[in-house]
C-alpha cells in the first residue's frame, strides 16, 4: 500500500508502514516557514495515532537537509507581536515531544538550527559523511529550542553541546557519529537509501513493543514542559535589541556588533 500527499513544500509518502516527511523548498536549502511547520505537525500527529504508520522518516530535497527557521519569516511574525508559543512551529515541538513510534533521519549538506535539533528526537540517524551540523542560535541572538538544551548535553556532554551552541560551528557527519548524534555515516549519495533499509527493518519489528521501549526511554511530559520554558526565553530574545542586530547583520550578509549590548 503506498499513498501520496504533496503540498508545495512538504511531501509525505506512506508505504509498507514507513511514513516519509520530506522537506521540499531545495532552492532556499529546505528552510522551514510558519506554513511547513503546520504541515510538519500534522504529518507527525498523523504518524503517532495512524495504525498504518510504522516508523517517520524525515529527510530533505537537494543538497541540504535544512538551512533552519526562515529567517525573513521568522522576522515578519515577530514583527506582528507574534510568539513562538503561538506559532504552527509549536504545534510541531509538541507531536515530536508526543510521538512514541520510531523516528529516523536521513541528513545530506546542511542540518542548522531545527535542522539538527530535530535529529535530537529520531531514534536512528543517518548523516552524509561530510554534512555539516549546527545550532547556530547564539549568533542570531535566541536561544535554543525543541527541548535541545537538555537532549543535546545529554548526547553530547555539557561542554560540547555549549560549545555548538556558544560558537554556532559545524561538526560534520563523521564526527556526529563520533559524538553520538548519529548512527551511520555514509556516501551523500547513500544517505537515503541507508534510511530507508533501517526503516524498513524498524517497520518489521514488533510495533507495540518498540513504542513501549521508546515511551519508557523519553519523558514526553517533561519535553513539553521544557519546549515551553524554551519558548519563552526564544520568545524574549526574538524581540531583543541584539536579535533585531543579529537579523539584520543576517540579511545584510554581515557579522553582528553584539559590544553594545548588555
Amino acid at each position: 500500500m503506498s499513498d501520496q500527499i504533496q503540498t508545495d513544500q512538504i511531501v509525505t509518502e506512506l508505504a509498507g508502514g514507513v511514513l516519509t516527511v520530506t522537506l521540499a523548498r531545495p532552492e532556499k536549502k529546505n528552510a522551514i516557514t510558519q506554513a511547513m511547520y503546520a504541515v510538519l505537525a500534522e504529518a507527525t500527529n498523523r504518524a503517532r495515532t495512524d495504525d498504518a504508520v510504522r516508523v517517520l522518516v524525515f529527510k530533505g530535497q537537494g543538497d541540504s537537509f535544512s538551512a533552519g527557521n526562515d529567517i525573513a519569516d521568522f522576522i515578519a511574525l515577530g514583527s506582528q507581536g507574534q510568539q513562538p508559543a503561538q506559532m504552527p512551529v509549536f504545534d510541531f515541538l509538541k507531536a515530536l515531544a508526543d510521538l512514541d513510534k520510531p523516528a529516523v533521519a536521513a541528513v545530506r549538506g546542511r542540518a542548522v538550527g531545527i535542522g539538527l535539533t530535530l535529529l535530537l528526537h529520531c531514534d536512528m540517524v543517518v548523516v552524509a559523511e561530510d554534512a555539516l551540523l549546527s545550532v547556530p542560535f547564539i549568533n542570531l541572538a535566541l536561544a535554543p529550542e525543541a527541548a535541545s538544551s537538555m537532549l543535546l548535553p545529554a548526547v553530547l556532554g555539557h561542554q560540547r553541546a555549549f560549545e555548538l551552541f556558544a560558537l554556532g560551528e559545524p561538526i560534520d557527519g563523521r564526527t556526529a557519529v563520533a559524538w553520538g548524534l548519529a548512527n551511520r555515516a555514509v556516501a551523500a549519495d547513500q544517505v537515503d537509501a541507508v534510511a530507508a533499509e533501517l526503516a524498513g527493518k524498524l517497520a518489521a519489528r514488533a510495533p507495540n513493543s518498540i513504542r513501549k521501549t521508546k515511551r519508557l526511554m523519553r519523558d514526553a511530559e517533561r519535553l513539553w514542559a521544557l519546549m515551553q520554558r524554551e519558548g519563552e526565553a526564544f520568545g524574549s530574545q526574538m524581540s531583543s535589541p541584539e536579535a533585531m542586530e543579529a537579523f539584520m547583520a543576517f540579511s545584510q550578509k554581515r557579522a553582528p556588533d553584539f559590544s553594545k549590548a548588555g
